[in-house]
């Protein structure tokens, strides 16, 4: 489910909520694995001091179902081991929530010569890779890999 909680943006929601579900397909997750919130850059930079300690706005976030106290100190490898297993109880799971700042995926959408809406894709999509485990900061590349794959699966490359 994709919900629109902001009005600087103006954000076309039915052809985000397709592409949500087939990114959720092609990860072979249930269709309510997970939920997007687009959010006020106020709301996002909020977020992004209280749970990464880091200034500013960012253009997305992504919060692991689990332990909802303290998500900045969470890791995610009981999750990580998850994504390979396809067929599997796991699949059926709730993964999280993904914050989608429209406001910072508009200025990066005009930065990368993207339309907001491919931008706004991808942003799903990476949101959705963070909440099933991957971690581009740690990973040595693991997840930018992968990403790049399901880019030109899905059309975004």
């Amino acid at each position: 489910m994709i919900t629109n909680h902001q009005k600087r943006v103006r954000v076309a929601l039915a052809p985000l909520e397709r592409y949500f579900s087939r990114v959720l397909r092609v990860l072979e997750l249930s269709s309510d694995a997970a939920s997007v919130r687009f959010v006020n850059d106020s709301q996002m930079a909020r977020w992004n001091r209280a749970y990464r300690g880091k200034r500013g706005s960012t253009d997305v976030l992504s919060f692991p179902a689990g332990d909802s106290e303290n998500h900045a100190r969470r890791r995610m490898p009981q999750i990580r081991n998850r994504r390979r297993r396809t067929g599997s109880a796991a699949c059926n799971e709730y993964f999280g929530d993904i914050a989608i700042s429209p406001v910072i995926a508009r200025r990066n959408a005009r930065r990368f010569g993207r339309t907001l809406a491919h931008e706004l894709q991808i942003l799903i999509l990476h949101g959705v890779l963070h909440l099933i485990g991957y971690d581009h900061e740690t990973d040595h590349g693991e997840m930018e890999h992968f990403e790049s794959q399901l880019r030109v699966r899905l059309g975004l490359i």
